[in-house]
């Protein structure tokens, strides 16, 4: 070799200095990182609640493949997915609940049936008591009028009570049997009502007009019920002494009307049916309930 030719570089034995930085550097990395782990504890349950919590967030779209096409079960309840449909109390009531104005419909159509049928009986048995009472009519003795539903037939005083007594003159007795033979074939309550004028009366046999007017309608009564073909259970006796007038109690005359004994037959069956038709509908309200309490205990 030439001393004029260039001599070449001489090289470091080793790894490069730089190289003993960065070992010391992950080291103390690596140390810093044992330290973190085994301070650290892992709670198992607390990592699942979280997952669980984070897959609720942002869910998780399924498919569900649906065997049929979904057809509803009613207008009202209307769940169309293939889940099992469960309709709340409040849509099983309004499935169950009666048409109500149906119910008052018919109601009304049979009350008003009821009503004609009433007024056509009620007129055919005010003239089986004119015909059989005809001649006392005309001597005026007995009045018969009909009124809304009732047949009223009217005792006057004059030939069937003594004056300021209860008992019966013999010769009025037939005339009330004739009345009694008409009453057997009439259905209905029957209410006897004695009245008196306005006179006061205070005998040792009557203390007062109401003991007079009771007296006078027990012995219509009492003669009525004696042939026994007829329940006493269908009498209802009354006395009103002089508060029902029918005129004022300003003449002898119109006194003598007013002393007079009343046999009703009372007539109710629109009442009657009307109260059958609201009780069968607050029967059938009361099974819906039931129906709906049992829903709802489910």
């Amino acid at each position: 070799m030439s001393e004029d030719s260039p001599r070449p570089k001489k090289q470091d034995e080793g790894l490069p200095a730089y190289m003993g930085t960065f070992a010391d550097l992950m080291s103390l990395l690596m140390c810093f990182f044992v330290l973190l782990l085994s301070f650290a504890e892992m709670d198992a349950l607390k990592y699942k609640m979280v997952v669980k919590s984070l897959d609720n967030a942002f869910g998780v779209q399924r498919e569900v493949i649906a065997d049929a096409v979904p057809v509803g079960t009613s207008i009202i309840a209307q769940e169309y997915s293939p889940g099992e449909p469960k309709p709340t109390p409040l849509k099983v009531v309004r499935q169950e609940t009666i048409d109500d104005t149906r119910e008052k419909i018919k109601v009304t159509m049979d009350e008003e049936e009821v009503a004609r049928q009433q007024a056509q009986e009620i007129a055919e048995e005010t003239q089986k008591f004119r015909e059989a009472l005809d001649e006392e009519i005309k001597e005026g003795l007995i009045e018969v009028e009909s009124q809304f539903s009732r047949i009223v037939i009217r005792i006057r005083e004059n030939g069937s009570f003594p004056s300021g007594d209860a008992r019966l003159n013999p010769g009025f007795k037939p005339i009330l049997r004739k009345i009694h033979d008409v009453l057997v074939g009439t259905g209905g309550q029957i209410a006897v009502a004695g009245h008196t004028d306005d006179v006061p009366i205070n005998t040792p046999r009557y203390r007062s007009n109401w003991e007079l007017s009771t007296s006078r309608a027990t012995s219509v009564v009492h003669e009525l019920l004696e042939p026994g073909d007829m329940k006493p259970e269908r009498f209802v006796l009354e006395g009103y002494a002089d508060t029902k007038p029918l005129v004022p109690n300003n003449s002898p005359e119109n006194r003598a009307i007013n002393r007079r004994v009343e046999i009703i037959v009372l007539k109710s069956p629109v009442e009657e049916s009307l109260t059958r038709s609201i009780d069968e509908l607050i029967n059938e309200h009361d099974a819906v309930d039931g129906s709906v309490s049992t829903i709802i205990e489910r």
